[in-house]
């Protein structure tokens, strides 16, 4: 290993050397690099890169602390010298003991690849991480072997020592040795020169031209451990025209944690939905509650409100229909306390539903737009519109701080908290309920205008999350 890493020190520090007069094509490919870093990564985090050469990707990550580790003592004196407002450290990969913090991000960006032992490399990292840590890793594809080698004979790419081609499985697998587990996986880099905006953005997502990508993209967390004291519960509800099922929510929801809240949000009922609350609420002493009006129109508006006055640690939505059972809400909490997801997506479609709970071209719909957000998504999501969702208070309000990006574009409210789990990089865990059939009311949902919806949001996500 020693005669190994000596031979790499010096290596790179040739090719520091070499890049302060010589370029080469790889200018094209760092700069793709950073666009998905910057996609994948929120401004204002702290964030450890591995491998960090002369730290132009830290720089471009915008962080609150940076920290660049480099074997190559040219790589460091470069980056202190380009980024001063960072700090740089001459370690090793393999031995980062005199390290000490913890961050947000953890980046290996073409690292792995020239480790002598990964997992020993990985293993290292547990000891800067917190529960919501992300490592993102990115690493070459096996099938650019050769291209990669021939560009490097004709001094267009900077040379590399032999290599460990890695694949998914592999990372995958020494991930789990060290204590890690995979959220996302991706293909990225179809054509690493110029002109490559369609290929790069648009190509390199689709079948089969995935398959031919130059880069693997790698987003894992440190394996969760269960949480030690009781967290405290909010339930939000969005209550409209639905007077009948009130005495029953007091009735049937659980005590969860330290503490359960209900949140009522009435939202312009046109029977007496918020004079039933009002009245039911002092018939319950012991549970804590709240009554909102609804201070704008649309399920997202009122679950929005309610999250702003919640207090909970736990942030939990129950539909006020009743259709998914109160009583499975401990087995959302029991998830996220666990650590086994950190938001945690309820799905009406793998049990048998009563009846009339969902009508059949509904459940055909559900199950096409559970595909196309799974594939956009990057994670398995097999019902998006179930209302029962749950989430960490501190996950949402970093989801509604970065809002902007989506913008105000979701009239369930559903994909406003899916979309922005998934940009956050949090592990989305499908919990599979039995779906009821109502017993007071009807639907507020329209078959064919809210399915026209949820084509545009279709739409809308690969634009925003998947072609980017």
């Amino acid at each position: 290993m020693e005669a190994y890493q000596k031979k790499r020190q010096t290596h790179w520090d040739e090719i520091a050397q070499k890049r302060d007069h010589w370029r080469g094509m790889g200018k094209w490919y760092h700069q793709r690099l950073s666009e998905i870093y910057q996609y994948l990564v929120s401004p204002n985090q702290r964030i450890l890169e591995i491998g960090c050469g002369a730290g132009n990707l830290l720089a471009r990550m915008r962080p609150s602390r940076g920290v660049g580790i480099d074997f190559s003592a040219e790589m460091i004196a470069r980056a202190r010298r380009q980024h001063p407002e960072f700090e740089y450290y001459l370690m090793d990969a393999h031995n980062l003991s005199a390290l000490d913090g913890e961050f947000d991000i953890i980046i290996l960006s073409d690292t792995v690849n020239d480790l002598w032992d990964v997992q020993s490399a990985f293993e290292q990292l547990r000891k800067f991480c917190v529960p919501h840590t992300r490592i993102i890793l990115n690493f070459y594809s096996h099938v650019w072997q050769f291209p990669l080698t021939l560009a490097q004979s004709l001094n267009l790419a900077a040379p590399m020592l032999p290599q460990n081609w890695l694949t998914r499985d592999d990372i995958d697998n020494m991930l789990h040795l060290a204590g890690f587990e995979g959220i996302r996986f991706s293909q990225e880099i179809l054509w690493p020169l110029p002109l490559g905006g369609l290929a790069n953005r648009y190509l390199a997502k689709l079948w089969p031209f995935h398959n031919f990508t130059l880069s693997n993209f790698v987003i894992a967390r440190a394996t969760p451990q269960p949480v030690n004291n009781e967290p405290s519960v909010s339930v939000v509800i969005a209550a409209r025209n639905e007077a009948g099922n009130i005495k029953s929510i007091f009735e049937r929801v659980p005590k969860m944690g330290s503490k359960t809240e209900i949140i009522f949000v009435e939202g312009h009922s046109r029977d007496n939905t918020y004079e039933t609350i009002a009245d039911e609420i002092p018939l319950h002493p012991l549970t804590p509650s709240l009554l909102l009006r609804q201070p704008g129109i649309g399920k997202a508006d009122a679950i929005r409100a309610g999250f702003d006055r919640a207090t909970g640690d736990i942030l939990m939505i129950l539909d006020a229909d009743l259709t998914v059972p109160p009583e499975d809400l401990p087995r959302f909490y029991d998830a996220i306390v666990s650590g086994k997801g950190e938001f945690i997506n309820g799905v009406r479609l793998i049990y048998p539903m009563e009846k009339e709970a969902m009508q059949t071209l509904n459940f055909i719909g559900n199950k096409l737009f559970s595909l196309a957000f799974s594939w956009l998504l990057g994670q398995p999501i097999k019902d998006t519109l179930c209302g029962t969702k749950v989430m960490w208070r501190k996950d949402y309000e970093q989801i509604a701080a970065n809002r902007s990006y989506f913008g105000d574009f979701d009239p369930f409210g559903d994909f406003d908290l899916i979309f922005g789990a998934a940009k956050l990089n949090r592990k989305i865990i499908d919990m599979p309920i039995r779906y009821r059939d109502r017993t007071y009311g009807t639907t507020n949902i329209s078959r064919w205008r809210h399915g026209l919806l949820l084509l545009r949001m279709v739409a809308f996500a690969a634009r925003r999350i998947k072609f980017v």
